[in-house]
C-alpha cells in the first residue's frame, strides 16, 4: 500500500486542494489532448518520493523520464535555484552570463568537446547538432553533402528536423511532408549503414542505448565500427545522450563505455537539474561552422538554469555518483533476473547502470497500473516492455521496495 501524507503536507501553498480525477477535468478544459489520460497529479517530491493530490506517497523509477537523476528537489540545487532566483533569472544571450560560462567550463573539461551550445530541450540540442553538421559540410565539402544517415527504431525529438530523423513511423503520421536529407538504416546492423553511405552523406546520427520505444544498447562493434567508417570518409559522427548522458549508465557519458569520442553530442533531460536545458557539445574543428548569427535561442542557457544545471553537475562529479549508478543498476537487475525469472513472466533485462529495459510476457501497461496502485510509478514505452529509470542515488532498501512491488504487480496480470 501506498503511504500518505496529510493535505497540508503534500500540497505547496496556494495550490486549490483539488482531487486527481478534478485536476484532470481543469486540464482537459485548457490543454490539447496530446498527452492522453493520466490518472495522478502529483504536487511534491523529495528524493525518490512523490505525493499525489490525494497525499499518497510513490516511489519514483521515472524520475520524469529521466531528468531528476539525484531525486526530486536536491537540498544542492534548490539552494543554486533559490540564490540564483533571488539574483538574476534571465538577460539573453547578448550579454555574457557569468554562471553559463562556469557551467561550459565543467562540461568542456569533463568529456571529449572543445566548445557548446546551450539550448532549451533535447529537440533544440539536436536541432543545433543537424544545423552545425549541414553547415560544416557544406561549407567544407560544397552544397551536395547534406545528407545525415540515422536509425531505425531511434527517437530525436518533435520538432520537424527531429522527428524526421526519428526512426518510428507512428511519432510522424500526418506531419508529412518531412524534410528532406535524412535516410534510416537497422539498428546494430554496420553492413546497412556502410551500405547507405554515399557521396552525400554528410553525418550519422544514433544514440548508444534506444530508450523508446525498448531500452536497446547498440553493440561495441557496431559504434566502434561507426568511428572508423567516419574517420575513414570525413563524416560526422553525432551521438545523441538526450537520455543517456550524465551518469545514467553508470559513466557520465555513455561513449565511454566504448572506447571512442564523437564529434558532435547532444545532452538535455537532466542536465539542467530538473529546469528544461538541452546541450550541443563539438570539437574545435566542427564549431566553426557557427560563426556569429548562424544559430541562437532567446532563453537557453540563462542564469536560473546554469545555476541548477552547475550544481547538478558539480554534485554529479564530487559525488561520483555514476560510478554508484553502475554499482546500483548491477544489484537492481540482478534482483529483478532472481525475483521475476522464477515467475515465468521475464523474457530479458537489458541496459546499462540505471537505465533499464524489462521484457514480460504479460501486457506492461498493465503491469504499470498494478504497479502504481501499489505505490511505484514506472512506465511502459512498448507492448512488452517496462523502462525503468529511478534516480541515481537511489538506496538499496527502495530498490528492494520496487523490486518487492514489481513481483507482486507483474504476478496480478495475466
Amino acid at each position: 500500500m501506498t503511504q500518505s501524507h496529510s493535505l497540508s503536507e503534500a500540497y505547496p501553498a496556494g495550490l486549490p486542494r483539488l482531487s486527481n480525477s478534478q485536476w484532470r477535468e481543469e486540464y482537459d478544459k485548457y490543454f490539447t489532448p496530446n498527452f492522453g489520460k493520466r490518472r495522478l497529479a502529483l504536487v511534491r517530491g523529495e528524493g525518490s518520493h512523490v505525493w499525489d493530490a490525494e497525499g499518497r506517497r510513490y516511489l519514483d523509477f521515472m524520475t520524469g523520464i529521466s531528468v531528476n537523476n539525484l531525486g526530486h528537489c536536491h537540498p544542492k540545487i534548490t539552494a543554486a535555484i533559490q540564490q540564483q532566483a533571488a539574483t538574476l533569472v534571465h538577460t539573453t544571450n547578448l550579454y555574457y552570463v557569468p554562471v553559463q560560462i562556469q557551467l561550459g567550463k565543467l562540461l568542456i573539461e569533463h568529456s571529449f568537446a572543445d566548445r557548446l551550445f546551450l539550448g532549451n530541450s533535447g529537440a533544440e540540442a539536436n536541432e543545433a547538432a543537424i544545423k552545425i553538421a549541414r553547415r560544416y559540410n557544406k561549407e567544407t565539402h560544397g552544397p551536395s553533402r547534406h545528407e545525415i544517415i540515422c536509425t531505425l527504431g531511434s527517437f530525436h525529438g518533435r520538432t520537424m528536423a527531429t522527428l524526421t530523423a526519428t526512426g518510428q513511423e507512428k511519432t510522424k503520421m500526418h506531419f508529412e511532408p518531412l524534410l528532406e536529407g535524412f535516410k534510416h538504416v537497422p539498428y546494430n546492423d554496420l553492413g546497412a549503414l556502410k551500405d547507405a553511405i554515399t557521396p552525400a552523406t554528410g553525418a550519422i546520427m544514433f544514440e548508444l542505448i534506444q530508450g523508446e520505444p525498448v531500452v536497446y544498447p547498440a553493440t561495441q562493434e557496431y559504434v566502434r565500427g561507426i568511428r572508423e567508417l567516419c574517420n575513414e570518409r570525413g563524416i560526422i559522427m553525432i551521438i545523441d545522450e538526450v537520455q543517456t548522458g550524465l551518469g545514467r549508465t553508470g559513466k557520465l557519458f555513455a561513449y565511454e563505455h566504448y572506447g571512442i569520442t564523437p564529434d558532435v553530442l547532444t545532452l538535455a533531460k537532466s542536465i539542467g537539474g530538473g529546469l528544461a536545458m538541452g546541450a550541443m557539445l563539438c570539437t574545435e574543428k566542427i564549431s566553426t561552422a557557427f560563426g556569429p548569427g548562424a544559430h541562437g535561442s532567446t532563453m537557453g542557457g540563462n542564469a536560473l538554469t546554469c545555476a541548477a544545471s552547475l550544481a547538478y553537475l558539480t554534485e554529479l562529479i564530487e559525488g561520483d555518483w555514476p560510478a554508484k549508478a553502475a554499482q546500483s543498476g548491477e544489484y537492481l537487475r540482478a534482483a529483478l533476473q532472481k525475483e521475476l525469472g522464477p515467475t515465468g513472466k521475464l523474457k530479458e533485462i537489458r541496459g546499462m547502470g540505471l537505465m533499464i529495459g524489462v521484457d514480460l510476457t504479460v501486457p506492461a501497461a498493465s503491469v504499470v497500473l498494478a504497479a502504481e496502485q501499489l505505490g511505484l510509478l514506472t512506465n511502459a514505452p512498448a507492448p512488452n516492455t517496462l523502462r525503468v529509470l529511478p534516480a541515481l542515488n537511489i538506496t538499496r532498501e527502495e530498490i528492494d521496495e520496487a523490486v518487492d512491488i514489481l513481483v507482486r504487480a507483474v504476478a496480478s496480470v495475466q
